[in-house]
């Protein structure tokens, strides 16, 4: 296959591809956050405790971090754009589910099976640029898709709170369908059909049922703070199946987490900072929009507002941070971003009782979104970039399997962590001494992130182009070697 085989990113279809791209990973992250500003409206509607507003919020996750693995596969195999028009669609009629819900219950179960549309939904939307976008466009248009999505991630308090205050925390899930009818049109009309050629058709469900019974079980060990036989059951159960899951893994022939991917240093280390960043990320985001409503008194609209610098800096300049590290290598940004994010949140302890906005919230997020704009590009390109082109979707998947289940345990357990359960939402001292508890937590979590990047990741080595051919741009990250024609993905062909 030559260098110029694939979609352009500046033809129409390229963009189109992109723009489908997008929207769906958007749903995905749109949704994980702006939930978050209408739980506080949500528990005052159901009458519900801390426990039940931890559910809303993990139940998606859970499934989202259980499928998106498996997700990946099937997408190799079937046809990734027919698995992520499934995804697309699902999560359309589970979204109008969950702003139908009558009571909790069924706002959990609704919740549950939007989990299962993002699931399906996420692998896909990274994977089909990867195999359909020519190479040396690749490192833009994954700058834009990462770029875009962190956008969106942050977008969602704001968004949140402008639809809790105006027509009602409902539309926080009808917001969907719009974006999900624009993705189906962009996906139908640009995106051609591609799968990995060396997809055997064989599906690790044993390991996926054991990966989602043992995050299940220890979410619920986590959440359920008031039961403390059944935490403790499920708390054996969660970590038994975790065993069962290794050692299941290691033995089968087409593992759903294929241990050999780890044996690359590179691309554990690298998981293993995205784990520590959206662990103390989705924290951050939890935490925040509740303590500005509860202990700061602001609207849910202006609670939500607060993050809108954080949106604009990674719309502005994430596509360049990402060019700048495919100079420079991941190691620099991998370990500058989550530094000075968890400065930003420490900044965030002065958030208490009637605190104005531009002295006390403005610069934590300023800082915040500084970290993560320099950080989400380059973390997205260099998973990519230490994996086989041809495992795009598994590869993309372990990554967002892993970004996910940070979120999910961070949910879980940093309210118990910080002694925020029961009712605790609803009083301000209460609430206020666990959320700076919570606001250590996650500093901690963005510095051991780059801790991490600065032991372990490194930046691989120039290669020099032929002298008979013109340089080209590598593969995601700089010095990371030209594919090899024969790891290439399949060519995309039109449904």
């Amino acid at each position: 296959m030559s260098d110029e085989s694939g979609v352009a990113l500046k033809s129409a279809t390229g963009r189109g591809i992109v723009l489908a791209a997008v929207c769906g990973s958007s749903l995905a992250f749109l949704d994980g956050t702006v939930v978050n500003v209408a739980l506080p409206h949500i528990g005052d509607t159901f009458d519900s405790n801390m426990d039940s507003l931890q559910w809303v919020v993990n139940g998606y996750t859970l499934m989202l971090a259980a499928l998106v693995l498996t997700a990946g596969a099937l997408g190799d195999h079937y046809g990734r754009r027919k698995v992520f028009i499934i995804g697309v669609v699902w999560f359309g009629l589970a979204s109008a589910l969950c702003g139908m819900a009558p009571n909790v219950t069924t706002l959990l179960t609704a919740r549950v099976l939007q989990g299962i549309g993002a699931g399906l939904l996420t692998p896909g939307s990274l994977a089909i640029i990867q195999s359909t976008i020519r190479k040396q466009d690749r490192a833009r248009a994954i700058g834009a898709w990462s770029g875009l999505g962190g956008v969106f991630t942050a977008a969602g308090p704001f968004i949140g709170g402008w639809l809790v205050d105006g027509p009602g925390w409902p539309w926080v899930f009808y917001i969907n369908i719009p974006v999900v009818v624009l993705c189906l049109v962009a996906t139908l009309k640009f995106v051609p059909e591609s799968r990995d050629p060396a997809a055997n058709g064989r599906f690790d469900l044993v390991g996926s049922g054991l990966g989602m019974i043992g995050l299940g079980g220890i979410t619920f060990a986590l959440v359920q703070s008031g039961a403390r036989a059944a935490s403790l059951t499920a708390a054996v159960i969660g970590v038994a199946a975790f065993v069962a899951f290794v050692v299941v893994e290691r033995r089968r022939r087409a593992p759903m987490l294929p241990p050999a991917m780890f044996a690359n240093r590179q691309f554990s280390a690298i998981n293993a900072v995205t784990f520590g960043i959206y662990a103390g990320l989705s924290g951050v985001l939890f935490f925040l929009v509740m303590q500005l409503q509860v202990v700061s008194h602001y609207s849910a609209f202006a609670a939500g507002i607060t993050m809108l610098p954080f949106t604009i800096l990674m719309l502005l300049f994430s596509s360049r941070a990402g060019a700048v590290a495919e100079r420079l290598g991941p190691r620099l940004p991998l370990t500058l971003g989550p530094a000075l994010s968890a400065v930003g949140v420490l900044l965030l302890l002065t958030v208490g009782p009637h605190a104005p906005y531009l002295t006390h919230v403005l610069p934590g997020v300023l800082i915040i979104g500084i970290g993560m704009t320099i950080t989400v590009a380059p973390l997205t390109a260099g998973v990519l970039a230490a994996a086989d082109s041809s495992h795009a979707g598994v590869a993309s998947g372990i990554n967002n399997a892993v970004a996910r289940a940070a979120s999910l345990l961070a949910v879980a357990a940093l309210p118990l962590a910080a002694g925020i359960t029961g009712r605790a939402y609803q009083d301000p001292a209460a609430f206020d001494s666990g959320f700076r508890i919570a606001v250590f937590i996650c500093a901690a979590l963005f510095a051991a992130s780059a801790l991490t990047s600065v032991l372990l990741v490194r930046n691989p080595a120039k290669t020099a182009p032929e002298p008979t051919q013109p340089a080209c741009r590598t593969q995601c990250a700089v010095g990371a070697p030209q594919l090899d024609p024969g790891l290439e993905p399949a060519p995309a062909t039109n449904q």
